[in-house]
């Protein structure tokens, strides 16, 4: 299985998210690419990457829930989560949690770069 997971270096929430994704998948399954780097190739719009989470399992494009999804099933430790997701109604689900998050995210990210800038 080929797995690159799209994320946004740029933004804090994110740093912290794939910070542990990346601890997690210890097999080194999972490419990250930072799309807020300018040399990196992207296969979208870096706007639509920002915007919401994206994976590219074995060459298939995938968002949001499905695209977690895909990132838990390469990871040992969250696999059973990523198989559950397969289940349509878990699927919906998730994503219809995962919208609500992306409502309170904007918050979320300044409440986290006010805690960077405070650490420093």
């Amino acid at each position: 299985m080929s797995l690159v997971v799209w994320h946004d270096g740029g933004c804090p929430l994110c740093r912290r998210e794939i910070a542990l994704m990346r601890r997690l998948d210890r097999r080194g399954a999972i490419r990250f690419v930072d799309v807020s780097d300018p040399g990196a190739t992207c296969p979208e719009d870096r706007t639509e990457l920002r915007a919401r989470f994206h994976v590219q399992e074995d060459g298939r494009m995938l968002s949001g829930a499905a695209a977690f999804a895909a990132m838990w099933r390469a990871i040992p430790l969250l696999r059973p989560l990523g198989l559950a997701a397969r289940n349509g109604i878990m699927l919906r689900l998730l994503e219809r949690a995962y919208r609500a998050f992306l409502i309170y995210r904007p918050t979320l990210q300044r409440i986290a770069w006010r805690v960077e800038r405070h650490r420093k």
